[in-house]
């Protein structure tokens, strides 16, 4: 079921006078969709069929690609973005992130010692070939510089040691780094290791890629300035950072490389310019210079072309939401973080927005409790989602309202059902 809610503009904004051809492209009205998530889809897909490619769009060569804003999660662009495909090297950021979330819930701590056991040194160290921290094997190295020399020297040794040492072995820490990526809401990504080198179980889509260095760089700052360290000494070789972008795109301060055979080259990357923060994640091409090329490219296309608009104000309300047995029928939504979007510069964008949720929404509602998004869809893509929130409590309704409301919705269940049929 679909049905038409009304719109609170952004401040400012009134009929008429709206200014740039950026609001007159805005969709003044909000669609809730109030079934479940492949009927969701399907109504996204069919909002936005015919929609006309951007002008400006950025013409790439990487196989798959991805570029977002890392404050609303903005994208910018994207190709083939929700493939699976080998992360290689890339997919340490799945191994720090579980040991970033241990160190902060305290079960693990960086003054921690594990020891490096003959198999992290022959499948991750000097033996294997392979990019590695140079570990020595019994030796014991501490959490803090096992995460050194995973991030700057992409040592599969320092990430085998850490997995050995947090979870007793890899397949164990593997399953560990898949239960984590579903809380993060990575709904496809899958581990087989601890470091990326060749598995068919390792697999993960550059846009999933590209939510989990945004989780990152927001959840643990202080960690996130290790992606930027330019080089790190561990039993007296050193190595430099092998992201081409640190030396090469100003701003540029993380993340990661990767390759293998099957994945190809590929690469996660961030930088800051003027205060707004792009990441952009490439994957699957052939040579490493493309791969820095492209990153380097993609990124100044996205500084130079787009800037933040607002959408809603910090606990503006967005639209309502259908309530099934309550003391209200409907409940009014808003966010308590201002509503931005990545907008093109010369104001060609058309977006379409939506408030999306399951529903009706059954009472009793507290307020702040979570409804559903805002999406909204630049052309057939989605740039950004944000979650909204109850304004307000809803109390359980009446005895007669409940019977009215769940009459209602049996009459409404049995046509959707003959129209499935249909």
């Amino acid at each position: 079921m679909a049905s038409d809610i009304s719109l609170s503009r952004p401040s400012g904004f009134a009929p008429g006078r709206a200014k740039g051809s950026f609001w007159r492209s805005l969709v003044a009205a909000l669609a809730v969709i109030a079934v479940g998530v492949s009927s969701v889809a399907l109504a996204a897909n069919n909002s936005v069929q015919g929609a006309k490619k951007d002008e400006g769009g950025f013409d790439g060569d990487a196989p798959t690609a991805i570029l977002i804003e890392a404050s609303s999660g903005s994208v910018l662009f994207e190709k083939n973005a929700d493939d699976l495909r080998a992360p290689s090297s890339m997919m340490k950021l799945m191994t720090a992130e579980v040991v970033f979330h241990a160190i902060q819930n305290g079960d693990v701590k960086l003054t921690d010692e594990y020891r490096v056991s003959e198999n992290a040194w022959r499948k991750g160290g000097a033996p294997s070939g392979t990019s590695t921290m140079f570990a020595a094997i019994h030796s014991k190295v501490s959490v803090d510089d096992l995460l050194h020399g995973a991030i700057i020297q992409s040592g599969n040794d320092a990430c085998i040691v850490l997995a050995e040492g947090i979870a007793a072995n890899e397949v164990a820490f593997a399953e560990m780094m898949t239960k984590r990526a579903r809380e993060l809401g990575l709904t496809q990504s899958t581990f087989a290791n601890s470091n990326g080198l060749p598995n068919p179980g390792n697999k993960m889509t550059v846009r999933e890629l590209a939510k989990l260095a945004r989780y990152i760089i927001q959840t643990y700052p202080e960690f996130y300035k290790l992606f930027g360290e330019r080089e790190f000494t561990w039993n007296k070789i050193k190595q430099p950072n092998r992201n081409p972008l640190l030396n090469s795109l100003t701003g540029a301060d993380g993340l990661k490389t990767g390759y293998t055979q099957e994945g190809g080259y590929g690469m996660v990357g961030s930088a800051v310019q003027n205060d707004i923060r792009l990441i952009v994640v490439i994957n699957g091409l052939d040579d490493p210079d493309d791969r820095a090329t492209e990153a380097k490219k993609m990124l100044e296309w996205g500084f130079r072309n787009f800037e933040a608009r607002p959408l809603f104000a910090a606990n503006q309300p967005v639209g309502y939401a259908k309530v099934f047995g309550g003391d209200s029928r409907s409940v009014k939504l808003a966010s308590p973080q201002p509503i931005k979007v990545m907008v093109q510069k010369n104001g060609t964008d058309k977006l379409i927005a939506r408030v999306i949720y399951n529903g009706p929404v059954r009472a009793p509602i507290t307020a702040g409790q979570q409804v559903g998004v805002v999406k909204v869809w630049r052309g057939a893509n989605v740039a950004m989602e944000a979650p909204v929130y109850a304004t307000e409590a809803v109390g359980t309704g009446s005895t007669i309202r409940r019977a009215i409301d769940g009459a209602s919705e049996l009459v409404i269940g049995m046509f959707r059902a003959g129209a499935e049929k249909l």
